[in-house]
Formats: structure tokens, C-alpha cells, sequence
């Protein structure tokens, strides 16, 4: 299975919270290849910077080492990313959410978020009830 983790979730797995599903701890754990986006650094810089994630300070001084240390590889995104992102219908309006869910969908992966709302992209998303 090949994964990429909505913001949420990877913060979860990084910091091994008990909010993370022990079952969707495991999948990610046992995936072929797991991707970060670009886009979800740069959702948690901004929130980090805003006040809203405090407790990510340390993730955000060494990402590089940790995501490695995790065989989390780095998704760029690029203009079919965008082109897709910017073009889905639906309500939900969260750039990053979007830019996720158009990740996923031209890279064939399964994003793993406890986030329902996405469903309505047309992804296929994995999450285990805790």
C-alpha cells in the first residue's frame, strides 16, 4: 500500500499521540512507501507561526531527519497537483485538505486522515476508529 498522510496524521505518528489509531499506526508502519506533502509543511509552518500547533516546534527544527528516520519521503507538489486542486467541486474549502486529495488521487495513494470530509473528492482513505 502506498500512503500519504493528511497533516493531522502525520503529526499523530511523528509524535506517537494515542490520538492516532494503534491499527492505522500499524498501517502506516507496514506501507510500501508513505509520502508527506510539501503542502502539509507548509500548513504547519503557517499554523505553528499563527500559535495554533505550539507543540510542533521540535517537529518543525529537524523534519528533515525525522520524516527519514520514519521513511516518510517528501511529495513535491507539482501542476497536475495544482491544476486538480484548484478545479474539484465540493464544499469543503481547505487548500490543504484539496491539494491532498489531488495528491492522492493522481499519484494513486491512500491518504490516511480521520477527516470524513474528504471522502467527497472520490479518494480512497484509510483510518481505523480507535
Amino acid at each position: 500500500m502506498r500512503l500519504i498522510l493528511d497533516t493531522h496524521a502525520l503529526i499523530w505518528f511523528v509524535q506517537d499521540a494515542a490520538r492516532l489509531p494503534q491499527a492505522t499506526k500499524d498501517a502506516i508502519e507496514t506501507a510500501a512507501e508513505v509520502f508527506v506533502s510539501a503542502a502539509s509543511l507548509w500548513e504547519m509552518t503557517t499554523k505553528h507561526r499563527a500559535g495554533k500547533l505550539p507543540e510542533i516546534g521540535p517537529l518543525l527544527a529537524d523534519y528533515e531527519r525525522i520524516f527519514a528516520q520514519d521513511d516518510i519521503r517528501p511529495l513535491p507538489v507539482d501542476l497536475r497537483h495544482a491544476a486538480l486542486a484548484g478545479g474539484m467541486d465540493g464544499e469543503h474549502k481547505d487548500p490543504f485538505d484539496r491539494m491532498l486529495c489531488a495528491q492522492a488521487i493522481v499519484e494513486n495513494l491512500t491518504i490516511v486522515s480521520a477527516d470524513k470530509a474528504l471522502d467527497a473528492f472520490g479518494v480512497v482513505r484509510l483510518w481505523h476508529a480507535a
